[in-house]
């Protein structure tokens, strides 16, 4: 027995995002459009909007959103009552997007509404319908029923959570992802692969997330190289839709211990949430490794995903594969987790509130807290 929840509507495919006026217009004329810190990417979007006859607000994302940002966007609504919000960006603008969404109907202060640092109270009314059109492969966040809003003053990440954030339509056009940077390209997409792994090895993992994350599995891993070394097009395509279906995955069967521990780190880092994933992937794996039982579910669904990394990093040699894809991740210019700022110091604190992580419960394997600095360690 399972539930499985998603967009009414994802259109994907390049050229797909020039449908996103039209379908705008269907919810109503004011159009609340969030971008990211440059203007100018979203200048295609706005003017379509207006050539549609709609009226448009801007809102910029500039960094990771935070509480304050939230509610500084918030009261510059000054009365304007959007019909639809439209998020362009990466997975930092879908989540702010996705936030202003769920807020603008809603009774209470910002932060009652938040998990951890609120009440987690359940929104009032329904959240502004959305749609999310993503500029990077990798979050998935145009598939998510949460936004992750930052506290910096506290070093903490937490999340705004509603199975209605999930947004109505989600555009997937590889067209607009295609031109990031090396560096982003690699993070994301280590994100991406790291969102279609956790998933299937979840103790949440249900028959329906089974068939997409075996789906995109090997294509990630594949698409992953190809991305970051030659940038093709059919590769972008792929990790396009590897990024959507770690999306989907991870709405309905959870995630583990990389994302257990990436909130904790990127709250007291402020490092980029794909890199922190895909330095702590190989040293998690290994963790699973050793502590897999022969012919147990896990075991079995473990070695299936260590002979996909085997064939895509280590050219099938049995075993190769988790330490050829930390290598090659680290010769495209993956940083260890001490270089983006963890010190040994932190690694205990980091490890006890990691324990607690929301992500943690889909972990297959219950971990002490030596198991969790032994994983710290190996990423750092």
């Amino acid at each position: 027995m399972f539930s499985f929840s998603s967009p009414q509507t994802i259109l994907f495919g390049r050229g797909q995002s020039q449908e996103t006026a039209r379908l705008a217009k269907e919810f109503g004329g004011n159009v609340l459009i969030v971008h990211g810190a440059n203007a100018e990417r979203a200048a295609w979007l706005i003017m379509s909007c207006h050539a549609a006859g709609l009226v448009t607000k801007e809102i910029a994302c500039k960094n990771e959103p935070s509480l304050h940002e939230i509610e500084r966007a918030l009261f510059a609504m000054n009365g304007f009552h959007p019909a639809v919000v439209i998020a362009l960006g990466g997975g930092s603008v879908i989540d702010f997007g996705k936030a202003l969404a769920a807020l603008i109907p809603c009774d209470g202060p910002a932060i009652r509404y938040l998990e951890v640092v609120g009440d987690g109270s359940t929104l009032e009314h329904p959240p502004v319908p959305m749609i999310a059109l993503p500029t990077t492969a990798g979050t998935g966040a145009e598939v998510t029923k949460n936004a992750v809003i930052s506290l910096p003053e506290q070093n903490l990440k937490v999340s705004l959570r509603d199975p209605r954030m999930i947004p109505k339509v989600a555009i997937v056009d590889a067209s607009l992802m295609q031109d990031a940077p090396k560096r982003v390209a690699l993070s994301a997409g280590l994100d991406a692969v790291t969102q279609v792994i956790e998933p299937y090895l979840s103790v949440k993992a249900n028959s329906m997330t089974d068939a997409i994350c075996r789906a995109a599995i090997p294509v990630g891993l594949r698409a992953l190289r190809d991305v970051v070394e030659n940038s093709s097009s059919d590769s972008w395509d792929e990790m396009a839709w590897v990024s959507t279906c770690g999306g989907l995955a991870l709405a309905n069967a959870g995630l583990g211990a990389v994302h257990g521990f990436a909130g904790v780190i990127g709250g007291k880092t402020n490092a980029p949430h794909g890199e922190i994933c895909g330095v702590l992937l190989p040293a998690v794996l290994n963790s699973h490794v050793e502590k897999a039982q022969a012919n147990t579910n896990i075991y079995v669904r473990l070695c299936w995903v260590t002979t996909q990394i085997d064939r895509s990093f280590a050219q099938g040699q049995q075993g190769g594969g988790i330490i050829a894809l930390r290598e090659w991740s680290t010769q495209m210019g993956l940083r260890s987790l001490t270089d983006l700022g963890l010190s040994f110091h932190d690694h205990f604190e980091v490890a006890t509130f990691a324990n607690q992580a929301s992500s943690m419960k889909g972990n297959p394997f219950e971990l002490s807290q030596d198991d969790l600095m032994r994983i710290l360690q190996a990423a750092s």
